[in-house]
């Protein structure tokens, strides 16, 4: 192939590296208003009375707004396909505050100095109600939330109940699961828990609104999902969707934190209110602390099997702390069994119990790995330490129990496997980390010791049955190509991944194509660049659009040769008479051709053209799931706990690489956030809810200095629902870290640690432990 699965470089990486294209506040013009918010500085609070009237004083200031100036109507911030499967349970501004730092007023001014100190004007009255700040506590607890009566969900068997603050309650089974465990000669079970994290991308969130000469309201915003955004604000501000356009310029990264719609609805409701351009942008402690984050949750894992290592039944039971607001909380959860449990599919019976609950911390939401992340954390160390109680190689025991390829998964949606090259991923890294010749451990020194651990991770490729995706390309009259797609890059590269899709299609070289913006009032509708969703669903929406387009350029190419055999529009052309090479039609039997730039001219430019435009869509019954073994070696100093990655090594399964440059970029950078939720990060709170790690000096992210040597290669299978064969990559990449170093450690000294972070301190804790265990 001339241009999938080649290192094709990304069409924007000259003008990024030059600092060229424009974010969203280079787009912000100088006149408009500057919106900052008033934030709760109590966790859970009722406003008894607020004054405005001295901020309204300040020279310069606008408008000021409270919960009485906006409309109440409850939406949910999750930036989700229709229905939404979150509650709705925000208003823009509310008489109740329920975390520090939840938005209490908003001020508009000409400038910033102005609004800050229009801020401090405001007199608030707060009736301080006590706050649930343990998840664990949450449910039937005396505090409540949420309680109001028009909390609404739309899918009524999430068993959300407001009033006992859960979100989400559920239970799946397959076989018996009782009776599995009762046969079972082995029981490996434990309780772990993954902390909240930090998405960290570079660019904040950051919105700037005004009205176009129709009165539409514009939005301008860093943002994953603008249809998600315009339908939003649409209920939101009680506006028809028609009056609003969501325009996406360059986004300065994501990571899931803006699939949640946070900063759009303040200077829109603004600019409606004022008829005037408006921008809100977060400051660094406000992305930390008044937006959202990985979901904290408490996963007990019960693993049954024979003496021979086969895995029989798995029970997985999922607590997690959905924080102040619901957006979210509904489908993360679900994954952390759905995208767990299916790697050992030969387990002949499953439960999986789950709930999801309210409590008074900033929200939880979307970040890659989306609830995968944390429930393979869990089972995968649990097999690791099954693997131990058998005295088995814990390679061995996932070979003999692991998803094969044909199989029907019962746990993950009772979909097929219908591509899988997971055993050589696995081979592959043992191969290239040295397992069988550093498996357990060794030690280098009397106070250093080396060690080896492992697990694999399978995550999705869209929203299976959910998830619909648009594209268009446009020939236009210089033989050129527009392609539109409604994908958001924020970075990943996905226009030129599409790009390279259309260009093998149409047998075009890269450079005939332009990529244009996302616009909601001129791109294809799609959900957005979220659950690792852009290479295979918009991919295939972008291969049928080109392969429509093929068609018409064929057809249009045999009229301009033959208009005496094609005199009426309804005369069809055989397209095995004809054949289109990217630059020419061909008549096959005479040679005859027509080049592509004549044909283009024609359609785009006489009065007896056609205009030619290719339109594909894409949604899949199936959310074919890539495959990934993830390798790590640590190096641990007995006397402190500390330990150093010496070498991580992933393989990954994504099917057909369509861009080796952007897989293997995408691969190291989820790995590297991994290792940052395996070993650093840890957002905390004080005993009044006040987060703690709001910037990063106190939040630690992993540099290329911590992550040391991370080493990525690929084992490509083919997934005959995908483009090229090809399926997801952006999310499994982050889930190995976690189980893996966990592994490692236990490896190195014996200390099983199952809360993240692993840090050096819990490392000689647990070490300390195990050496009064043994005086005793």
């Amino acid at each position: 192939m001339r241009y999938v699965s080649q290192p094709v470089k990304k069409l924007d990486g000259m003008p990024i590296i030059k600092g060229k294209p424009l974010y969203t506040n280079d787009l912000a013009p100088n006149e408009c208003l500057i919106v900052l918010a008033l934030r709760s500085p109590y966790a859970y609070a009722r406003i008894k009375s607020i004054d405005t009237s001295k901020a309204m004083l300040v020279k310069g200031v606008e408008c000021v707004l409270t919960y009485k100036d906006v409309p109440h109507v409850r939406f949910t911030n999750a930036g989700q396909t229709y229905p939404e499967c979150s509650a709705y349970d925000r208003l823009i501004l509310d008489e109740y505050v329920r975390y520090v730092g939840d938005e209490v007023a908003l001020v508009a001014a000409n400038n910033e100095k102005a609004a800050q100190q229009a801020l401090k004007m405001i007199k608030v009255e707060y009736e301080v109600l006590e706050p649930v700040l343990d998840y664990k506590k949450a449910v039937d607890n005396p505090t409540i939330v949420h309680n109001y009566d028009d909390y609404f969900m739309h899918i009524p068997s999430f068993n959300a109940d407001n009033k006992r603050n859960i979100v989400v309650d559920g239970v799946e089974e397959h076989g018996d699961v009782e009776k599995e465990f009762a046969e079972s000669e082995v029981i490996a079970e434990g309780e772990y828990e993954v902390q909240a994290q930090e998405q960290c991308m570079m660019e904040s969130f950051r919105t700037y609104t005004y009205l176009d000469h129709m009165n539409r309201l514009v939005v301008v915003s860093s943002t994953q999902v603008p249809f998600h955004v315009r339908r939003s604000l649409a209920r939101a501000l009680q506006i028809p969707q028609s009056r609003i356009r969501v325009v996406k310029p360059r986004i300065g990264g994501g990571f899931g934190a803006k699939q949640t719609i946070v900063s759009e609805y303040y200077p829109a409701i603004v600019t409606l209110k004022t008829g005037k351009a408006a921008k809100m942008i977060y400051s660094r402690k406000e992305t930390f602390s008044c937006s959202n984050s990985r979901h904290q949750m408490c996963i007990k894992v019960r693993v049954g099997a024979d003496k021979e290592g086969n895995i029989h039944v798995i029970e997985l039971d999922t607590l997690s702390n959905q924080g102040a607001y619901g957006e979210h909380g509904t489908t993360t959860i679900g994954l952390s069994g759905h995208k767990a449990i299916p790697l050992y599919n030969q387990a002949r019976a499953h439960r999986f119990k789950y709930r999801g609950v309210y409590t008074n911390m900033m929200p939880a939401a979307a970040f890659r790995g989306y609830g995968a992340t944390q429930g393979q954390f869990a089972l995968e160390s649990t097999v690791n330490k099954l693997a131990h109680m058998l005295n088995m190689d814990p390679l061995l025991l996932r070979e003999k129990n692991m998803l094969r390829m044909g199989e029907i998964m019962p746990a993950y949606y009772n979909e097929p496997l219908n591509s899988s090259a997971l055993d050589r991923c696995i081979q592959r890294g043992r191969d290239m980390i040295g397992w069988d010749e550093k498996y357990p451990c060794k030690e280098i020194s009397p106070t250093k010791v080396r060690a080896v651990g492992m697990s694999i991770s399978m995550q999705g490729s869209g929203i299976s049955n959910v998830d619909t995706a648009g594209a268009e390309i446009k020939l236009n009259d210089d033989g050129f190509y527009t392609l539109k797609i409604g994908a958001t890059d924020m970075g990943t590269g996905c226009d030129t991944s599409m790009t390279q899709i259309a260009a093998e299609t149409l047998l075009a070289d890269i450079d005939q194509f332009i990529v244009a913006g996302v616009d909601t009032d001129i791109s294809p509708f799609d959900p957005g660049s979220y659950a690792s969703s852009t290479t295979y669903v918009t991919g295939m929406a972008v291969y049928n659009a080109a392969c429509d387009l093929k068609n018409k350029i064929i057809t249009a190419g045999a009229k301009m040769m033959y208009p005496e055999r094609f005199l009426d529009e309804t005369d069809k052309v055989n397209p095995k008479k004809f054949y289109f090479d990217g630059s020419r039609v061909m008549e096959v039997s005479t040679g005859k051709t027509i080049a592509l730039h004549d044909i283009a001219v024609h359609c785009a430019g006489t009065s007896d053209g056609n205009y030619l435009n290719g339109t594909g869509f894409y949604s899949s019954p199936v959310s074919p799931p890539p495959l990934m073994a993830g390798f790590v070696e640590i190096e641990l100093d007995k006397e402190t706990g500390k330990f150093d990655i010496v070498d991580y090594v992933g393989v990954v399964d994504c099917g057909t690489i369509i861009n080796s440059n952007i897989v293997r970029g995408q691969t190291e950078g989820g790995i590297c956030q991994g290792i940052g939720l395996a070993m650093y990060e840890d957002v905390q709170y004080d005993a009044k809810g006040r987060m703690m790690t709001d910037s990063f000096m106190q939040y630690k992210i992993p540099n290329r200095v911590d992550v040391k040597k991370i080493r990525v290669e690929f084992e490509s299978s083919y997934e005959p629902t995908g483009p090229y064969g090809a399926k997801s990559i952006g999310e499994i990449v982050i889930n190995t870290p976690g189980p893996a170093i966990a592994e490692a450690v236990y490896n190195a000294c014996g200390v099983r640690v199952t809360s993240l972070p692993i840090t050096p301190e819990k490392v000689k804790m647990g070490m300390m432990k195990n050496e009064l265990e043994k005086r005793k």
